[in-house]
């Protein structure tokens, strides 16, 4: 009895499949049906694309981390720079008002010494140190007498100390205790003149024009003795009144130094 079933070639190389009606389909139809079909899509393709959104999150947030961290930089320089401006002026502010303060000149009521326009420091802790000695040249409080618009301070040289009189001689002089006061500070030919006993002053002896300077005062005069207003006018000042002593002139550049 014969089997009716079609067989598959043994002999050789068959290429095809064959349906049971003997009709062949090229396998190249089952392959591209699979490369297009389901199966085939779970893969690496897959993979990537369900990977996608989570690394766009993930990026996102490292972004807004660096915004974070960025802004945090920023208000943390900020305060840094707050603090050390508030720390500059305190530090300023002691220094003005416990040891040195510059001052302008404005007159030219201690010239050739100091000029019009010149920039002076004054050091504020040099009496606290030691006493007053002749010649400093001081910043003080202005008499209520002296001030003027503007005006609160004054700069002049210390003449006398408590307990000196102070009178001149008929060359233009200035005695102290009965003799002359060497000022080499003064151009030649300076005239120092006393019209009357000064305000706030005992007479000198025999009742020349000058002053018998009183204790925990000082009598103060300017270097350009015929254009100052000083103790001869408005009498001698009261130690408290001292603001300090001018130590250096810092302007012009040209002039930089001590006094």
């Amino acid at each position: 009895m014969t089997d009716p079933r079609p067989t598959a070639g043994a002999g050789g190389s068959d290429d095809g499949a064959h349906t049971s009606t003997g009709i062949p389909v090229a396998t190249s139809t089952i392959a591209a049906a699979g490369a297009t079909g389901g199966p085939a899509l779970e893969g690496p393709a897959l993979e990537d694309a369900a990977s996608a959104p989570e690394e766009a999150g993930s990026v996102a947030r490292q972004k807004r981390s660096r915004s974070s961290k960025t802004g945090k930089g920023a208000g943390r320089v900020f305060l840094e720079w707050v603090v050390l401006i508030v720390v500059a002026l305190g530090i300023a502010f002691l220094i003005k008002s416990f040891l040195f303060q510059a001052f302008y000149i404005p007159s030219e009521s201690m010239t050739p010494t100091l000029q019009v326009g010149d920039r002076v420091l004054v050091n504020k802790l040099s009496y606290d140190l030691h006493d007053v000695n002749r010649g400093d040249i001081i910043v003080f409080e202005a008499p209520p007498s002296a001030r003027s618009e503007g005006i609160k301070d004054l700069v002049k040289r210390t003449i006398g100390l408590p307990g000196d009189t102070i009178t001149g001689d008929d060359r233009g002089g200035v005695l102290v205790n009965g003799r002359r006061l060497d000022e080499p500070y003064l151009p030649k030919g300076t005239q120092s003149r006393f019209s009357d006993v000064a305000p706030g002053c005992k007479p000198p002896p025999a009742g020349v024009p000058g002053c018998v300077v009183p204790e925990g005062h000082l009598f103060m005069m300017g270097d350009n003795r015929e254009a100052s207003k000083d103790s001869r006018v408005f009498g001698p000042i009261n130690e408290n009144a001292i603001v300090g002593r001018v130590f250096v002139r810092i302007w012009p550049l040209s002039d930089l130094g001590l006094l």
